[in-house]
């Protein structure tokens, strides 16, 4: 087999058909879903296993509506796991586009005229290059408009809680969409049940290590209900208090909110560009902060085609700001509002940058880095 063919063939896997973890007094029995086609490789075998129990699991009791490739890879599943950390904030309707685990788009309905697939053509162009071969994933239902315009370019995968009779006529018709034979249709069960907020109970993350080691740690869940959460940024010392003077508009309340929430799902070090609504840029996976804004300023600049422009964009950052450099840099292009946790040694330096060029800044004295 030539290893272009892996691509499309599962790897053998024996892994058993039940699992059980034990923590302390309670043991958590698991079942197979299935095998998968592969795991992040196509040489890695692997298996996909969900809680034994009589309720619906989001993940564990999700439907392939349309397979293809030999089925799902565990890359596929991970990128929804993904935009589903960010896309359980929203009770509008909201699409993620997701590569390697990452989003390049992310986009909500910002008023009443947008259908959904406007929503998705928004999250999409916010980096057409990176949606290439890209998984969509939705919170709500897709109709046969969304689906015409999913199947317009080449597309892994869609996952979403429902789809129209119509869409899945659209997703199956390959006489009309000749490049997308092979893309997978996937049912998820009620977003609803999935954990948000540090009051909502939750399982705690596992990690194993190279020699089986694990690592047990407490989800991330954020405590930003609403911008009500947010703190006006402030630095206090022996001198007194000083505060960014200018207060955030209602969008840029609402835009921060919601680059917050798509922070979540970034891989550190995150900045996030929004604005009306839709990520104008996305810089991830940088070991140095202004070297994740700077790329994600070049993303704008470069890849965004949605003619937005960023003067009057807002930014959140999922680590504080060790230096005033990002805050001049955001400047420079326009950035209005800042989002970020606060807690730097030097957030009275911070402060009074966004002070010099009008920007206003809000605290969620929290961390949302993650290095998934």
């Amino acid at each position: 087999m030539s290893f272009k063919d892996k691509y499309f063939k599962k790897t053998e896997s024996f892994y058993p058909e039940k699992l059980c973890i034990r923590f302390g007094d309670v043991v958590i029995e698991y079942s197979k879903v299935m095998d998968l086609r592969y795991g992040t490789n196509p040489h890695q075998p692997a298996s996909y296993y969900k809680i034994m129990t009589e309720f619906d699991m989001f993940f564990g009791d999700l439907e392939i509506i349309k397979n293809g490739k030999d089925g799902l890879s565990q890359t596929n599943i991970e990128d929804a796991n993904q935009a589903y950390k960010i896309l359980k904030y929203f009770d509008k309707p909201a699409v993620a586009v997701m590569k390697h685990l990452n989003p390049s788009g992310v986009a909500i309905k910002f008023n009443q005229e947008e259908k959904l697939k406007d929503v998705y053509i928004k999250a999409r162009e916010a980096d057409p290059q990176a949606a290439f071969g890209a998984s969509v994933v939705f919170n709500t239902e897709v109709d046969e408009y969304t689906a015409d315009e999913i199947m317009q370019t080449v597309v892994e995968n869609v996952f979403a809680p429902g789809y129209t009779k119509e869409a899945i006529r659209v997703f199956n018709n390959f006489d009309k969409y000749k490049r997308n034979k092979q893309i997978r249709i996937i049912k998820v069960k009620n977003i609803n049940s999935l954990p948000k907020y540090r009051d909502d109970k939750a399982l705690p993350e596992i990690k194993l290590l190279q020699d089986g080691s694990v690592i047990i740690a407490e989800q991330f869940l954020t405590k930003i209900k609403s911008s009500d959460d947010f703190i006006k940024a402030y630095y206090k010392d022996e001198n007194g208090i000083i505060e960014v003077k200018r207060e955030p508009t209602e969008r840029e309340l609402n835009d921060m909110l919601f680059a917050w929430y798509v922070n979540i799902g970034v891989r550190s070090n995150g900045i996030v560009i929004v604005k009306n609504g839709v990520t104008l840029s996305i810089g991830t996976g940088e070991q140095d902060r202004v070297g994740a804004l700077e790329q994600a300023i070049n993303k704008a600049k470069t890849k965004n085609k949605l003619g937005i422009s960023l003067d009057g964009a807002v930014l959140s950052s999922d680590g504080f700001f060790p230096f005033r450099d990002s805050i001049d840099l955001a400047a420079s292009v326009g950035i209005s509002a800042i989002v970020q946790p606060g807690g730097s040694l030097r957030d009275k330096e911070i402060i009074e940058a966004c002070n010099e060029h009008n920007i206003t800044m809000v605290f969620t004295d929290e961390r949302s880095f993650s290095h998934h």
